[in-house]
């Protein structure tokens, strides 16, 4: 078998060969074989088929031709043959290029590898004449060669880090890291090294890995915050290489390395003796450097307060110290008060020991009026009920604790004593009995006692005063209710009728024990008998069995019951046995005697339905006779009636004229008469006017006209009928007026000289005025 070879030629000088048999069968097979010599021959048969090598390309070539990427060739192409190479795949026709006659396969366009590596494509032969294929077609790929084109970039910048204080040579702050489009396999240009442009000596940088380390000493409280400029190159670090760049802000983190330091070593503050516990005395501020949780202090008294008068809390708004009381200054015993004061960190660091500082605190009480106090702040008394009026009951005492003493004065907050049972004596505070007690009505008087100083009335103590009203027997017992007791007539002797029990309003501390006896009279009664159950209760018997109602319905049974007091009580209470007629079982069925005397046949049910209906018979023969005797009056009057005597009153509008009380419009005329007293002007005359005589009327009744005329001119004449004579102010000229008043009651009251002789120009009723004011100085004085 003759073997001829198919060579394809690259750029880089790389060749795969392919084999094929003179024959002209185009479907013969081959052997393949890489790196064969020219001649050699193959020991073995194979399909026949094509096997490329890869093709290579630089990227962004940007010469004036197309770059000429390789050239395909076969044996088939022997000069005048009549064969054309065809190209198929990704970026044929667009991106790649090739020569039908010769082979040649160029690069039409700018290649970046970054955007697409490599290519895959199809080569084939084919006769140009009838396009049939002369050999079967076989993939292979041009590789885009990469160029250093692309610079690193740092795709999370820029870098937010935190370290804390005073971290140790080497502490790693944190990682930043570059990318570089550029291939990684091919050369150096996706080779990144770091460095740091701006922040040593601070910090240092791995050049390989990127990590950032942090150097010893670095003081938040002397600097927070530092930045970091770092650079990332490719090509190794070499000359030529492209960088970029990133910013890294890094925080120092605090730490507890700094304790409190209060402002002044010695505080002074002045309190009053009457501070209330609890209330603030003063302040006091440690000063920490560090922020957060490492600055919180909390306070506390190491020194001079053994009494544990004062204690000191942590405002956690502020971080100051609030001095308070726990318990109440006394000026009288202690006026002065040194005390240390200590504050410490809430946080401190593993090994660091805790940090804290100390202070003095001088404290001088002031000395304050302050109000008397009890020698106790409940008293507890006891007094027994019905103890006679002025009793003494017991005694309260107060003093002042002030240096001067001042007297104290006692009394009774009678809000707590309403009905004013008890008194106090104001100077000793003994307290009395006011009114009789009784200790079945309230056992136990709460009442609030006051003592006041006699020189300050303003300070004013108090104490509650409980008394106990103690028993005594003056409470007879008494049946626990009022028993009314069944006995059945076919009983048995000695059969229980009841049982008896009595409560006494005492409480004696010994408790209850009640005595029961019949009385003198009934000792020897053939009908009853008492048997005490030793339980402070007795038991009622029957003697005999020959009760009949018809012989005695009733029977009345007193009975002494007495208590164990001293003295000892008693009462006499009466039991009611009522004989009743009883079932065999003994259950009551009747207690009256008329059941006795009713007509066989008739139960008591039928006897009360048949009086009921004799009843309602009785209320409707009533009825019936009522409604028979009752006359409709005609809605039409009858002509004989007059109806002008029938006088309507449709409305009241009110009182008219008399009516001045209502309303009085000369308030509002006089302003002078607001404030004062205005005197009611209707007065009513004393004269006494006769009644007059009865009209009477026609037959055919009076005409209205002359009804009302007669009614008229008795109005006229009556002096005593409203409106009555009174003196009225039409007008109010106001103050300062020219005109004055027109009253002549206000003309009596000034004192300016005024001729009044013109009145009696006026005619005879004018003169009689005029001379009542016309007089002389003698007569004004007077």
């Amino acid at each position: 078998v003759h073997l001829d070879r198919f060579k394809l030629r690259t750029s880089s000088s790389l060749c795969v060969c392919f084999c094929q048999s003179k024959s002209t069968q185009t479907g013969g097979s081959a052997v393949v074989a890489s790196g064969l010599g020219e001649g050699q021959r193959l020991l073995s048969r194979a399909k026949r088929g094509w096997v490329w090598n890869q093709m290579f390309v630089l990227e962004e070539f940007s010469g004036p031709d197309p770059i000429l990427v390789g050239r395909l060739h076969t044996d088939l192409d022997v000069g005048g043959k009549s064969i054309k190479y065809i190209l198929a795949g990704e970026g044929a026709g667009t991106i790649f290029a090739i020569n039908e006659l010769t082979g040649d396969i160029h690069a039409m366009k700018r290649l970046d590898r970054e955007e697409k590596a490599e290519y895959t494509l199809t080569a084939q032969v084919i006769n140009a004449e009838t396009d049939e294929p002369l050999e079967p077609p076989s993939e292979f790929i041009i590789k885009v060669q990469d160029i250093n084109d692309n610079p690193p970039q740092f795709v999370q910048a820029p870098y937010q880090a935190s370290v804390p204080e005073m971290s140790a040579v080497g502490t790693p702050v944190t990682r930043v890291t570059a990318t570089d489009a550029d291939d990684p396999v091919y050369g150096n240009s996706a080779k990144l090294v770091y460095s740091i442009l701006e922040g040593q000596p601070y910090f240092s940088i791995d050049p390989n890995s990127g990590k950032r380390f942090a150097l010893q000493g670095m003081d938040r409280e002397m600097r927070e915050e530092y930045l970091v400029v770092i650079q990332a190159k490719d090509m190794g670090g070499h000359m030529g290489g492209l960088s970029g760049t990133t910013t890294v802000t890094i925080t120092l983190t605090d730490i507890n390395d700094n304790p409190p330091k209060f402002s002044k070593n010695l505080y002074e503050f002045v309190i009053p003796e009457d501070l209330p516990i609890g209330k603030m005395g003063g302040k006091v501020k440690a000063n920490d450097r560090d922020t957060g949780e490492n600055s919180k202090s909390t306070y506390g008294i190491v020194e001079g307060d053994d009494q544990g008068v004062f204690e000191i809390i942590t405002d956690s708004q502020t971080q100051e110290g609030i001095l308070q009381l726990k318990k109440p200054l006394d000026y009288e015993s202690k006026r002065a008060y040194n005390l240390k004061v200590e504050a410490t960190n809430v946080r401190s660091e593993p090994g660091s020991g805790p940090f804290k500082d100390t202070a003095t605190v001088k404290i001088t009480v002031e000395d304050s009026d302050e109000p008397p106090v009890f020698s106790k702040p409940i008293y507890q008394l006891e007094v027994n009920e019905n103890a006679p009026i002025n009793t003494i009951i017991g005694t309260v005492t107060a003093r002042d604790p002030d240096s001067t003493g001042s007297q104290v004065r006692y009394f009774i907050d009678r809000h707590t004593d309403l009905e004013r049972q008890f008194n106090i004596n104001v100077d000793d505070g003994k307290i009395t009995l006011a009114k009789l007690l009784d200790r079945e009505t309230d056992m136990w008087h709460n009442i609030t006692v006051t003592a006041t100083e006699v020189r300050n009335h303003s300070q004013i103590s108090r104490a509650i005063v409980a008394i106990r009203v103690m028993d005594i027997n003056d409470n007879a017992p008494e049946f626990a209710t009022e028993y009314e007791a069944f006995l059945c007539e076919n009983g048995k002797p000695g059969q229980v009728i009841q049982t008896v029990s009595a409560v006494d309003k005492d409480d004696p501390i010994q408790g209850h024990y009640f005595n029961y006896r019949l009385v003198p009279e009934m000792l020897n009664n053939p009908n009853f008998t008492i048997k005490n159950n030793q339980d402070n209760s007795i038991s009622v018997l029957a003697k005999h069995d020959t009760f009949r109602r018809q012989k005695q319905e009733m029977y009345f049974l007193p009975i002494i019951v007495t208590d164990n007091g001293h003295p000892p009580m008693s009462s006499t209470n009466t039991l009611t046995i009522r004989v009743c007629g009883c079932s065999k079982d003994g259950i009551v069925q009747s207690c009256n005697v008329e059941a006795y005397v009713l007509p066989i046949g008739l139960s008591m049910g039928a006897l009360i339905a048949i009086l009921a209906c004799i009843v309602l018979l009785l209320v409707i023969v009533v009825l019936f006779v009522t409604l028979r005797r009752h006359k409709n009056e005609p809605l039409i009057i009858k002509d004989d009636e007059d109806v002008r005597e029938n006088i309507i009153r449709y409305d009241d509008e009110g009182g008219g004229e008399e009516d001045t009380e209502a309303f009085d419009i000369a308030t509002l005329q006089n302003p002078d008469g607001i404030n004062g007293y205005l005197p009611r002007k209707d007065i009513k005359p004393d004269l006494q006017f006769m009644p007059r005589a009865g009209q009477h009327s026609g037959p055919n009744g009076v005409d209205v006209d002359e009804f009302i005329n007669v009614r008229l001119h008795e109005a006229d004449n009556d002096p005593t009928a409203p409106p009555y004579d009174s003196i009225q102010i039409y007008g109010y000229e106001g103050r300062g007026s020219i005109a004055g008043s027109l009253s002549s009651l206000e003309t009596t009251s000034s004192d300016s000289d005024q001729n009044y002789d013109y009145l009696r120009e006026w005619g005879p009723r004018f003169r009689r005025l005029g001379e009542l004011y016309s007089v002389g100085e003698s007569d004004r004085e007077t």
